[in-house]
């Protein structure tokens, strides 16, 4: 994470310096993230070694809805990116990394149900380990489809 700080600023400086945008995209395209979503899904089984099916499953994630996300023919909302975090088993920098590949918010600390799935992130929990946190606190569950109390 601390490396990809260091690429990210170093590029926004060039970004600040360049001339014209175009120049700027030629000589850097190389350190721009110029994936979709679903593409970046498909490298991070294929660097783990896992089937999205797998992935699908453990995220709690309807199973026809998960492999629309994986062909790209749907584009997820930030909680079920977030599900996918926990299908895969994330850390908490690789959440927040799979969020941004999504170009969806952050998990933001002071925000106590962001802090409450930062912290099921961090203890490596699972979906439904995180799912039983945020209702025991009565807060919003992942997702949307689950109700308080089942």
């Amino acid at each position: 994470m601390a490396q990809e700080n260091a690429h990210t600023s170093t590029l926004l400086q060039k970004l600040k310096r360049a001339q014209d945008f175009e120049t700027f995209v030629e000589k850097n395209e190389g350190a721009m993230l110029n994936t979709t979503f679903s593409a970046y899904l498909s490298e991070l089984c294929a660097e783990r070694n896992l089937v999205p099916e797998r992935i699908i499953k453990a995220a709690q994630i309807d199973r026809t809805y998960g492999h629309q996300l994986f062909n790209g023919t749907r584009k997820p909302s930030r909680d079920k990116v977030i599900q996918l975090a926990f299908g895969f088993g994330m850390t908490v920098e690789e959440a927040q990394q799979l969020l941004r590949a999504a170009e969806k918010p952050p998990l933001y600390p002071k925000i106590k149900r962001d802090a409450a799935i930062l912290f099921c992130l961090a203890k490596k929990m699972n979906v439904l380990e995180a799912q039983n946190l945020l209702a025991s606190l009565d807060l919003t569950l992942l997702g949307g489809d689950w109700q308080h109390g089942e």
